[in-house]
């Protein structure tokens, strides 16, 4: 009896958050065509940039209202899932279909909406020495992909039919996993709507509440990324690649930090090109045996969102034995936090706009 009394008592004491929560449950589709232009990033795809690409973007927003100090944080923002159909109007590059996770942030008392989504998109027509040597922009069917919009953004005019219009920025590599890897970056105007699951009902926003000055002290990372990459030499091969970082953070609120710290890059695929360049290219005079091992230092920013964050970092080459598209690097990817110190990372590390790898790594901060 006394378990029946303890637990009537339970129910009934949250009965009133338990309606709460389900209130607070809130659900948007959206539906945005688009019609836009291939950027000319580098002069090498400039035989694929024939039409304009269209297509449309379909997603499913869950709102959120304050129940997590970070959805406070950032304004209360919307998270959910994406596809993006494009075709790209030219019969050398086919088409795409993507899926995406995307995150919706709001500014100007949420009329103007951004949106981030990285994902995964399957090309129809990746590039065959014989049957489509000439699309240089793709090198495999399964590529990464991240898409960025801009738009104003306005929901429920009328009983929870809303509409949005803006810029779309799409890109789609596979980080020079396989050769060729040019890449494309679409620029697109969109417009279309976005209805209310629940009709248009209003929910409040939990206030946000003023904290103390966030504080901790300096932390210490190590991490161990990987992958396969390749040279962009058609034909040359995928080799692995290790990278080994060590790094210190601070963080100066709520939601950055900065970092300073080093890495030692292993990659096959270099040793492989050195010897090509001493074998096909005499003149240039470069040895075999040039050591193929590169170390950098770099600063950087993470971006805290929840137990995910987004890391951006800018290096330069300390040992630099063989000159391979210049001494500056760059890196953007994802975090997530698994636990207090360990993290797992996927990373895309460039030179300027030219990519060199895709990094899957772990680590420890301590």
């Amino acid at each position: 009896m006394r378990l029946v009394f303890f637990l009537v008592t339970v129910l009934s004491f949250f009965s009133c958050l338990s309606q709460e929560e389900k209130l607070a449950k809130k659900y948007t589709i959206d539906a945005s065509p688009f019609y836009g232009s291939v950027l000319r990033h580098n002069p090498s795809i400039s035989h694929l940039i024939t039409n304009h690409p269209d297509g449309v973007i379909l997603s499913f927003n869950k709102k959120t209202f304050g129940q997590e100090e970070w959805e406070r944080a950032y304004n209360y923002p919307d998270v959910g899932y994406s596809f993006i159909y494009q075709n790209m109007n030219n019969s050398t590059l086919g088409e795409h279909y993507g899926v995406f996770l995307h995150y919706s942030l709001y500014y100007l008392k949420r009329n103007l909406q951004l949106r981030i989504g990285p994902g995964i998109s399957y090309n129809t027509n990746p590039y065959d020495k014989e049957t489509n040597f000439r699309n240089n922009a793709y090198g495999t069917s399964i590529m990464a992909s991240v898409y960025f919009m801009l738009n104003y953004h306005k929901e429920n005019i009328y009983k929870g039919l809303g509409f949005k219009a803006g810029l779309s920025l799409i890109h789609y590599s596979n980080g020079s996993f396989k050769s060729p890897n040019t890449s494309t970056n679409t620029l697109a105007f969109n417009a279309g709507f976005v209805y209310d699951l629940s009709g248009g009902k209003e929910i409040p926003y939990k206030e946000k509440v003023t904290k103390l000055k966030f504080k901790e002290s300096v932390k210490y990372n190590v991490a161990l990324r990987a992958g396969i990459n390749s040279s962009d030499v058609e034909g040359m091969g995928q080799y692995p690649f290790y990278v080994v970082s060590a790094y210190a953070d601070k963080r100066i609120g709520r939601k950055s930090a900065f970092h300073f710290g080093t890495d030692i890059f292993f990659s096959r695929f270099l040793k492989e090109y050195i010897r090509f360049q001493s074998i096909s290219f005499p003149e240039n005079n470069v040895s075999a045996d040039t050591d193929y091992k590169r170390v950098g230092v770099f600063v950087g920013h993470e971006l805290f969102i929840n137990k995910l964050s987004v890391t951006t970092q800018l290096g330069y080459y300390v040992y630099y034995p063989f000159d391979f598209e210049g001494r500056m690097y760059n890196r953007l990817g994802l975090k997530r936090y698994l636990g207090d110190k360990v993290f797992a990372e996927f990373t895309l590390k460039s030179h300027a706009a030219n990519a060199e790898a895709f990094e899957f790594g772990v680590g420890l901060r301590f």
